[in-house]
Order: structure tokens, then sequence, then C-alpha cells
């Protein structure tokens, strides 16, 4: 209860309000001071009121500008406890004449923000990977290409680009069976479809040994000395003039670390968190052996330890 000044009692009086009809009411006199006034405050509870914060109770989802409606459009859903004949009313028939154009592109969106949550992607990968794929869905039709390959580039991409790239293997995993072959070609497609668009040469950003090994050291489990030996030796590598993939080299001083440690990985663990083949793996190991007292740091392994280190 509040003090509100009632015009009837002619005085400060205590006042009532009756929240199903929305009137406040002088406790004294029983006179209404204020008729079907809208509550303000929350639905239930967020304690909001209180610290006078505002309450996002009652706005909508956030603006979309990747969308027509910018994501607010209405939708009439089905009320609880209904049966199927529902569907079949005037209001489900006006929905489905007035459906929203955006329904593809919202599942696109949906589809990716799924694949990016699988693979742990920060928001600013996930707006990229939608910023793209719109790009391109508005250029050219995707219809008879393989979507799931299609919304995984867009995604590989995203992560290029925003200096966080995923392997082909990884971005593969989340893809709803799209193989590595059909999301390069997708990947080539997109490049392409944008840079007719730009004018121009796509920026993919630079691929370096160091963008994988962090993640590949926590998929074996290795200790933070063995990652950061690790970490040091991939740093060093790229002054040498080795022609391999930075993922090639990157599982292959892992297996040079982890061989100068006590607990040593099989070869075939190592191509299990990395996703490259053991011959791979052996012939980039084969490259770094002549430049490992370079590169392996001398806090982490003495000159005998090297020396014992076994020839590829």
């Amino acid at each position: 209860m509040a003090d509100i000044y009632c015009s009837e009692c002619k005085r400060p009086t205590e006042v009532v309000f009756d929240h199903s009809a929305g009137d406040t009411v002088c406790s004294e006199c029983g006179l209404v001071l204020e008729a079907h006034s809208i509550d303000e405050t929350s639905e239930w509870r967020t304690f909001a009121n209180e610290v006078g914060d505002n309450d996002p109770v009652r706005v909508g989802g956030p603006n979309n500008p990747l969308l027509g409606d910018s994501g607010l459009s209405t939708v009439i859903s089905k009320p609880n406890g209904s049966t199927g004949e529902y569907l079949n009313s005037s209001l489900g028939r006006w929905q489905n004449r007035g459906s929203n154009p955006d329904r593809s592109l919202i599942q696109a969106f949906k589809t990716i923000a799924t694949m990016a949550d699988r693979l742990g992607l920060v928001a600013t990968i996930k707006d990229r990977a939608n910023e793209i794929y719109k790009k391109v869905e508005d250029q050219k039709p995707l219809r008879g290409r393989n979507q799931d390959a299609i919304l995984a580039a867009c995604i590989y991409i995203a992560c290029r680009q925003e200096d966080k790239p995923r392997t082909v293997k990884e971005i593969c995993s989340v893809a709803n069976g799209a193989t590595k072959k059909e999301i390069g070609r997708a990947k080539e497609f997109i490049v392409k479809q944008l840079e007719i668009e730009m004018g121009q040469s796509m920026e993919m950003g630079t691929i370096h040994a160091g963008d994988f090994l962090r993640r590949f050291c926590s998929h074996l489990g290795m200790t933070n000395l063995a990652v950061k030996a690790a970490q040091e030796a991939v740093q060093k590598s790229e002054e040498l003039d080795i022609r391999r993939s930075p993922i090639s080299i990157a599982a292959a001083v892992i297996y040079i670390i982890t061989q100068l440690s006590d607990d040593k990985k099989l070869l075939k663990d190592i191509t299990l968190a990395t996703g490259v083949a053991e011959g791979t793996i052996r012939n980039s190991y084969k490259d770094l052996y002549p430049y490992t007292s370079r590169i392996v740091p001398s806090w982490y392994a003495t000159g005998d330890a090297l020396r014992n280190l076994s020839s590829p």
C-alpha cells in the first residue's frame, strides 16, 4: 500500500492497488482514484524493479539487420492443449498466407548457430558466418547445392577471417554429413561469388601452426610445460623453410615434444587429435628433425636428450 491524496477524504490516505482490475482504491472510503492503469512491472520477479535497472521482460528478441523485418515478425502459434484441428482454423490459414519470407534464412542461421556451438565458437564468428551466407544467398540462389556444405563453408571462412581458424576436418565433424570434398567445393564457390561482388580478391587470413597447437595439445592432455615448449618450437619453426602445411607442422612438433617427455604419445593418438595422417606426420617430422636443436627450447630438453631422439 502507498499514501496518495484522496479527493473524497480530503487528506492523504492509504490506497490499495487492485491488480486484476487495474484500479487504485482508497482504503478509507473505497473511492477509485485511478482506473484501468497499466502494470509496468515484471510478469514475474526478476528483481529488476528493486534495483532500478531496465527490465527486459517485456522486450522482444534482438533486432537482426540481416532479416527483412529485422526478426520482429509475429507468429501465430498453437495454444497449449489444443488439437490438430487448430491448424485448419482461420488463424492458421492467415498465418500460412502471411508466412515469413525470411523463413529459409532464419533456418540457415539456426543451423550455423548449432554448428558453431558444437565447435565452441564465439558470437563474432557466428555473426560473420551469417553475413557471408546472406551475401551469397542474395547474390545467387543456392537451390540444388548442398546446404549443409554451404553453411559449413561459411563457418570455415568466418573462422579464417576472424583469425580463429579451424581445420576442414573439424568443420566436417559438425556439418551434418557433408564431406570434406563438398565443403571444399562450397568454399571455392562462396569465395568466387564474394570476389565477384567486391570486385577484388577476398582476404582469408593467414594460417599459422600456432593457431591449432593449443587446441591439439588439449585434446592430447599434454602438461602445461609441454604445451609451452611446443608453442616455442612452433614459433621458431616459422623461421625455417619447411614447405609443409601449418597443421602438419603443428602435429610434427607435438610428436617431437612428446617424445622428449616422460609422457610419450603414440603416433595414432596424435593423428586422432590433429586429423593429420600418420604418413604426413612422419614426413613433416623428417623435415624438422635436422633443426630440433634450434626449435626445441633448451630449458625443456638437453643436448643428450635431443641426440637420443629417434631419427626418422
